[in-house]
């Protein structure tokens, strides 16, 4: 969904890819060295305290904004303007069929007049965008457009907290359009050799796991399972009687008691994958596929050492971790070690920082 924030096209100018998570806010920058080649030239993740980000929502405008001030200002980039997402949950999609020769005014009030059936609110109440995919599969004379509608307050809390850290958003996507931007990426890398081979993409995030099933580059299947590192985070706090922040800290710092990977988290690992094995149940019993030729892991959950093992055990289905940037170069700033150690957190980041080069 891109609003009407500039007249610019995002493609004539640098573009952060700024994503906001219930967990973190997260940025990337990319520039393009060739055809579909690109460099990573900035990354940079900055933890939120709990509560700020709640079911996707900016609960706290001046903490979130002054986490995306700090993130800017550790990249060191002199760019200022940035895509972001809204979550997927908080925006209504839908395909419809138009002919092919409407004028695009003429387009708008048919996408506004099809909209009205959809969306359950005042059209006035709604940021509304339209984007043609492609001719109809049913016939050459029309063409197939998908429609996105959010509440406006959605799009404008997200477009206050970049404001209020100084920064211009010309973008808004949806996060599953940039996950799937990032998932393109990582496609030529798997080790499937198959044609149209079924992907399953689970981001495993604070408080939800996102599983997305491809074929090919459709997506065929999408659920949101509650589960996710939070409940890890708990456990943590439990046993430990530490705060929310403290725990977090010894998740990430691997710097824990010598019980906790025994006791913690080697359990929350083997409920993960059988959350994962679930979701591919659920897959199969609600559509005409019984199989999954591929897992992709992502999301903050992804970067525990060894969870892709356990998972490929679980489900008997050959599993990698997401790096939308494997097949990058990296700039002399960036750590290597680093990026891909984050990488699994980054692919809705990595996908708004791809707008930069839309047409």
């Amino acid at each position: 969904m891109q609003i009407d924030l500039s007249i610019f096209n995002p493609k004539a100018r640098p573009l952060l890819g700024l994503d906001i998570s219930t967990s973190a806010v997260k940025m990337v920058e990319l520039t393009e060295t060739g055809q579909n080649a690109y460099r990573v030239e900035r990354f940079g993740i900055e933890y939120l305290p709990r509560d700020v980000v709640v079911d996707g929502n900016i609960a706290n405008l001046e903490a979130a904004a002054e986490a995306v001030r700090r993130c800017w200002r550790r990249l060191g980039t002199s760019t200022k303007y940035v895509a972001m997402s809204l979550p997927t949950a908080a925006v209504i999609t839908k395909k419809i069929i138009l002919p092919a020769n409407l004028r695009e005014t003429e387009m708008e009030v048919q996408v506004e007049s099809e909209a009205n059936q959809y969306i359950p609110f005042a059209l006035d109440e709604v940021n509304l965008d339209f984007q043609i995919l492609g001719p109809a599969p049913s016939s050459p004379d029309e063409v197939e457009v998908l429609i996105a509608a959010s509440r406006k307050e959605k799009v404008e809390d997200r477009i206050a907290c970049a404001e209020a850290a100084e920064l211009k958003p010309l973008v808004m996507d949806v996060e599953s359009f940039a996950t799937q931007a990032a998932f393109e990426l990582i496609r030529p890398q798997l080790p499937v050799t198959i044609k149209d081979p079924i992907v399953a993409l689970v981001d495993v995030g604070a408080v939800a796991t996102k599983v997305t099933v491809m074929r090919g580059d459709q997506p065929v299947y999408s659920r949101e399972q509650a589960f996710g590192g939070a409940q890890l985070t708990q456990d943590v706090m439990r046993s430990y009687g530490m705060s929310a922040e403290e725990a977090e800290s010894i998740k990430r710092s691997g710097a824990a008691p010598e019980n906790y990977e025994p006791e913690l988290l080697r359990p929350f690992v083997e409920n993960l994958a059988l959350e994962v094995s679930r979701a591919l149940q659920f897959f199969f019993t609600s559509t005409q596929f019984n199989q999954v030729h591929q897992i992709v892991l992502a999301g903050g959950c992804a970067a525990i050492p060894g969870v892709d093992e356990v998972v490929a055990t679980r489900t008997q289905v050959p599993t990698v971790i997401a790096n939308p940037f494997a097949g990058m170069s990296i700039s002399s700033r960036v750590r290597p070690r680093q990026l891909q150690q984050e990488a699994p957190l980054l692919m809705v980041a990595c996908g708004l920082a791809l707008r930069r080069f839309d047409q």
